[in-house]
């Protein structure tokens, strides 16, 4: 959609939780070293909570794609499961088949074969449950039976549940105490400060740009931090919108009065929530929030009288126009008919002087009698016009040319006057 006009490779802000796009703030670069260290100290019990879209699921694809292929890991993501379910999808993601006429005794025994055989040939064995909160007691109290499997020496079965921070609160019940002292590895996901959630927005644009990144900038973050409250997911919601809407206004850059009417929009659709009054803000982000003029019906007014004079002034110099044009026209029309009975001048071959030499021509007087004919049959009669008489009534002579010897002019007083 809006990938090539901003020149990227794709979506930087997508949901799905890639890897590649994780961004090692300091939060995340703690859980990430807690859970490792829970998986190769074959820990017990691994809990890793956060916010809602605070990156857990992104957190955990990083910490699966750097295991070894020495691990064998069952991942759960749909915990809707009762007690003997669980059992059963644990065992389908390690590759095993249960069947539904065997009994629990049978199937825990089966899963016990298959976790002693990959300990002899020096594989881990690693179940993750994500969206733990969701799992009941029972089905709580199973995953605390399985750690129960181990050797003398050490666990066979590494545990990692990771959930929303209801799961710390459910794990605080009293009949969850034997799960709960079976923990060892314990970290909660805090969300991103306005410094870093600038840094992870400039960080996906990077990873998605080709050739120079895009940037937004510390105004266009502080905004953006604001009303995301540091959560990753949301982050990602409001820089795509912005992204989308830069993309319909064709604005290269992404400024702050942009941000601010995308913003306004994702509020009154409840996409997201209207920003707390009781958060605490930057000063950097009170100065940005100030700078965004706030549009009021008033604005609007004054913006639409300001388009309608403007169409007032296109239609006014549009009405100027064509009435030179009008006048133009008009000019053109009343200019002096050429004389009647004169052709246009034509190119014509220069006489030979040497074969007809030219004769002399007397230069008739217009306001005085004509010369006497040559030929009188044919010599039209000139009036000549009294001096007395008002201009207003003489008609209209055109002033001769200047005479041109041997020329048009010449061939012409010769047909009509009879001059030789």
């Amino acid at each position: 959609m809006y990938e090539r006009f901003y020149r990227l490779r794709e979506r930087p802000f997508a949901l799905t939780p890639d890897p590649d796009y994780l961004y090692p703030s300091r939060v995340h670069k703690e859980a990430l070293s807690y859970l490792r260290y829970g998986i190769e100290g074959h820990a017990g019990f691994i809990v890793i909570t956060g916010e809602i879209g605070s990156g857990k699921t992104t957190l955990l694809q990083t910490a699966l794609r750097s295991l070894d292929h020495q691990t064998s890991v069952s991942r759960i993501v749909n915990t809707m499961l009762d007690a003997r379910e669980l059992l059963e999808a644990v065992m389908l993601d390690f590759g095993l088949e249960p069947s539904r006429d065997q009994s629990k005794p049978v199937l825990l025994r089966d899963l016990a074969r298959y976790l002693v055989d990959q300990r002899s040939m020096g594989r881990l064995a690693l179940l993750v449950i994500d969206e733990a909160q969701n799992l009941s007691l029972a089905a709580l109290e199973e995953v605390r039976m399985l750690s129960n499997l181990e050797t003398e020496k050490s666990k066979l079965i590494q545990i990692a549940l990771i959930g929303q921070p209801n799961l710390r609160e459910l794990l605080q019940r009293p009949e969850l105490e034997q799960l709960r002292q079976r923990v060892t590895v314990s970290y909660h996901l805090q969300a991103l400060d306005s410094t870093e959630t600038a840094a992870y927005v400039n960080h996906r644009l990077r990873r998605a740009a080709i050739g120079a990144p895009l940037e937004f900038s510390r105004d266009v973050c502080d905004l953006i931090h604001l009303h995301s409250d540091g959560i990753p997911r949301k982050i990602n919601v409001i820089a795509d919108a912005v992204l989308l809407f830069g993309y319909g206004e064709e604005q290269k850059t992404i400024t702050v009065d942009l941000t601010h009417e995308v913003l306004e929009e994702l509020e009154s659709t409840g996409v997201i929530e209207m920003a707390s009054q009781d958060t605490p803000v930057s000063a950097t982000a009170t100065q940005a929030r100030a700078s965004v003029p706030v549009r009021d019906d008033a604005d609007l007014i004054a913006r639409e009288e300001r388009l309608a004079q403007r169409e007032r002034q296109l239609a006014e110099q549009q009405r100027i126009l064509v009435e030179e044009y009008r006048l133009l026209r008009a000019r053109r029309d009343l200019a002096p008919p050429a004389p009647q009975g004169v052709p246009a001048a034509q190119p014509v071959p220069p006489a030979n002087t040497a074969a007809h030499p030219p004769a002399a021509v007397a230069t008739p007087a217009w306001t005085s009698s004509p010369p006497p004919p040559t030929q009188p049959s044919r010599a039209p009669q000139m009036q000549s016009w009294p001096a007395s008489q008002p201009a207003a009534r003489r008609p209209h002579t055109p002033d001769p040319p200047p005479a041109e010897r041997g020329g048009v002019w010449d061939r012409v007083r010769r047909s009509l006057f009879g001059v030789a």
